[in-house]
């Protein structure tokens, strides 16, 4: 059984981590936008990146460095997505090797990764000038990894970063995590940056199983705007460190591994749609009573996905009519006739559709619920046994007003 502890990507042993303004962020020079992780020795890594066909230089970069061996480092800036800018590939690359210079290993070593305003040339300068202090700032606190969950930040109102800790073969092993995700999000990968650190020892091939499947039931059931980015990029660092018995197999052990990366993304992927740009209410949908977990996974999405049905939320509107529609056009098929939804929050919940029909509901009350900062769709759809819930978050004006300038 895991639970959750202080410290992020510093959690686990062997790790360190820096965040410092060196100016690729021009208009905000109080904001932090360059990062760095380093573990004391060389990690298994696995990752997952956008689908999107449109794909940045540091991605690009990234998966010729993980082809080539174990990895020691990530380097991220934000405030530039160095995604189809001129020198891309080779400001990517410089950006590795002055982390490698900095740390003393091999630019092969480093991966990279970048996020903000598309098109434009990055100022890789500042960031090679800026990277020795950066490198003398590495510390193994909570303040470090705090430091470095800051500098990822582009929209993002507040940081995300979790760790938890599980006991595995007798030793103590932890995960830890920071992210950044705010706009162009959506269930695709999981639109944003994650850089995911553990002391666990775990083969290559178990390592990549276990992020593949909580990539899966996190990161993918996430949308804010239906826009997948071309940054996207989650990664995880393993050392080995904690001393346990290495997991090479899906036994018990795998198991407790995967709750505690579990937790730590789940509370990752759920703060950046609570987090959504200009939000105010975080969507939680369930879909219970599925023939399958893609059948109610499919559902969920297409409701938390709805533009009427975010539009609906934000006006505090219990109009289920439209979570009704989105189902209907998942492209999964399903009874409307043996269909239930009811809103729920902290004020409440109420039943407003029961059978495919609409029920005489108290009105005040469900704007009462509807107005709480986290709500809950919870649909029953009655075709089985199987259930699955996403997250999502309303869209406000302010998101018009976010993106209506974002490059200017």
């Amino acid at each position: 059984m895991s639970q959750m502890i202080s410290g992020g990507v510093c959690a686990a042993q062997g790790f360190r981590a820096a965040g410092l303004h060196v100016g690729v962020k021009t208009h905000a020079t109080w904001k932090k936008d360059l990062a760095l992780i380093v573990s004391d020795t060389p990690c298994k890594v696995a990752a997952m990146f956008t689908k999107n066909v449109v794909k940045a230089a540091p991605i690009h970069v990234t998966r010729d460095h993980l082809a080539k061996g174990s990895i020691r480092a990530v380097a991220a800036n934000s405030g530039n997505a160095n995604a189809c800018a001129p020198q891309g590939v080779e400001n990517a690359e410089r950006m590795c090797a002055a982390a490698a210079k900095a740390i003393g290993c091999a630019a092969e070593d480093v991966l990279v990764a970048s996020t903000g305003v598309i098109g434009q040339t990055l100022n890789i300068k500042v960031i090679e000038d800026g990277m020795p202090e950066l490198y003398g700032l590495l510390g193994r606190s909570d303040a470090a990894s705090d430091a470095a969950a800051h500098a990822i930040m582009t929209t993002d109102t507040v940081k995300k970063e979790f760790a938890a800790e599980v006991f595995i073969g007798g030793q103590t092993v932890r995960v830890g995590g920071i992210a950044k995700g705010s706009g162009m999000i959506h269930p695709n990968m999981g639109t944003m940056l994650c850089f995911l650190t553990t002391d666990c020892a775990i083969s290559q091939e178990m390592l990549e199983e276990a992020l593949r499947e909580v990539v899966r039931m996190t990161f993918n059931r996430i949308s804010v705007d239906g826009d997948t980015s071309t940054n996207d990029t989650c990664c995880i660092l393993a050392n080995g460190m904690a001393g346990n018995p290495e997991i090479t197999e899906k036994n018990d052990r795998y198991v407790d591994f995967v709750m505690a990366l579990h937790e730590v993304c789940y509370l990752l992927a759920r703060s950046m749609a609570k987090d959504g740009e200009g939000a105010r209410h975080l969507i939680t949908c369930t879909v219970r009573g599925a023939a399958s977990e893609k059948q109610a996974e499919t559902i969920s999405k297409s409701v938390i996905s709805s533009t009427l049905t975010k539009a609906a939320v934000f006006g505090c509107d219990a109009n289920w009519g439209r979570v009704l529609c989105a189902m209907g056009y998942s492209g999964e098929k399903f009874d409307p006739e043996k269909v239930d939804v009811s809103f729920a929050s902290d004020a409440g919940d109420i039943l407003v559709c029961q059978q495919g029909r609409g029920l005489d509901f108290d009105e005040d009350l469900a704007k009462k619920i509807l107005s709480e900062d986290e709500i809950e769709i919870d649909i029953t759809i009655a075709e089985g046994d199987e259930s699955c819930t996403c997250w999502g978050c309303d869209i406000t004006y302010d998101y018009i007003k976010i993106n209506g300038d974002y490059r200017t």
